[in-house]
């Protein structure tokens, strides 16, 4: 059975802050980025997520604290069981999860920190056990008053202290065109099974670059693991900075990832509502800012994608927003009745986002309230879900079944 998501579709501001009012007595549900405070539990993105609202509070889970940091953004487990651990500033941490202490990796590129730029995302190569490769992503100072993300790898050298330094870093992409603002990176990062780099371009609050081929704001990037262009991109023929491109038409990408068909999915801040959740196709335009499901900040009306088909529609939306942070696709064994559920941190709705995939329908199916913004959220090795909270002292938390 194919399960198509049911929305609120609000076209004007006003409609949306009424019905936000509305919707449990809440006040506030548009989000700017990342950064307003919308209250949680406002999205509604299927049957679902509406038909037994007491159940989205539950929490089949224990949630344990085991370190803090100071605006995190991004975790990858190493194959000894550490962590890394972006801070925003620019620290990159390592943490013994056993004991909770944590310990400085040095050589960390210099980045641009301003509101949502700064350190970004880390992944490991997938022959790290020998190559020893590690990719960050940040926001990199340009000329004048410009700035854009940028990807480097480099050799990462642990020492005896518990902590290390990263080697030979080299710097294999780069946002074009550097803009100014300090909006809208995205700069997540993942490797395929195939060994191919994944970056998240986001469209640096600049609307119009989303459609441009010749700047590779607002899509989704694939490139061999050195940074050069694979030749069977969709638009490799077309050289520059479109080969690199694998769909287009994006806003806000914040979370990457595949699931067990190795087909990838992603989920973007939308603007006046409108998040979503699609499943990125090989040489897709998901239609920004020519359609959306949400609305111009200023009131301007964007027409949905119903209107538009020959533009790629999100599978699951949101109106009001979640502000999507990160995606996990689940397929541990600590929680065996989640095997293939995708996991959404939330930031302004303060949550963890269930959602349930058949075939290519997907649909939010129970929401956890955490009482805190959710930055990132990944699947530990032993198959436990670990969040870290967004802001100073925010917490890597590990969940585990009641």
């Amino acid at each position: 059975m194919s399960l198509r998501p049911m929305t609120l579709r609000l076209k004007t501001p006003r409609l949306l802050a009424l019905a936000c009012v509305a919707s449990l007595g809440l006040v506030a549900c548009n989000h700017a980025g990342q950064s307003d405070t919308a209250t949680p539990m406002a999205g509604v993105a299927s049957a679902a997520a509406t038909a037994a609202p007491a159940d989205r509070d539950a929490r089949p889970f224990n949630a344990t604290e085991i370190a803090k940091f100071n605006e995190p953004w991004a975790m990858a487990f190493l194959p000894d069981g550490r962590l890394l651990v972006t801070e925003k500033k620019g620290a990159l941490k390592l943490v013994d999860l056993a004991t909770g202490k944590t310990g400085n990796i040095k050589g960390v590129p210099e980045v641009d920190y301003g509101g949502q730029g700064g350190f970004g995302d880390v992944a490991l190569h997938p022959q790290f056990a020998s190559n020893h490769l590690v990719y960050v992503s940040y926001a990199e100072a340009g000329d004048g008053d410009t700035r854009g993300a940028a990807v480097a790898r480099g050799t990462l050298a642990l020492d005896d202290s518990g902590g290390g330094t990263l080697q030979d870093m080299k710097v294999i992409w780069r946002q074009v065109p550097k803009v100014d603002g300090r909006g809208h990176y995205g700069h997540r990062l993942l490797f395929g099974k195939d060994g191919k780099l994944w970056i998240s371009s986001s469209e640096r609050q600049k609307f119009d670059p989303a459609q441009d081929m010749q700047s590779n704001l607002g899509k989704m990037i694939r490139l061999d693991d050195d940074g050069s262009v694979p030749a069977d991109n969709p638009f490799a023929g077309q050289g520059g900075v479109a080969a690199q491109v694998w769909s287009l038409g994006h806003r806000n990408l914040l979370g990457i990832d595949f699931d067990a068909q190795g087909r990838l999915w992603e989920v973007e801040m939308g603007p006046m509502g409108g998040d979503e959740l699609n499943l990125v196709v090989r040489g897709g335009n998901y239609g920004y800012p020519i359609v959306s499901n949400g609305d111009h900040y200023d009131g301007r009306v964007i027409p949905d994608h119903d209107t538009r088909p020959e533009f790629n529609a999100p599978k699951a939306w949101w109106t009001p927003v979640i502000s999507p942070s990160s995606l996990m696709i689940y397929s541990g064994a600590m929680f065996p009745d989640w095997q293939g559920d995708g996991f959404i941190g939330g930031l302004s709705s303060q949550s963890l986002v269930r959602v349930e995939f058949d075939g290519d329908s997907a649909r939010e199916a129970q929401r956890f309230n955490m009482g805190q913004r959710i930055r990132a959220v990944e699947q530990g090795r032993d198959g436990a879900i670990w969040l870290l909270e967004d802001g100073k002292d925010g917490r890597l938390l590990k969940l585990t079944p009641n």
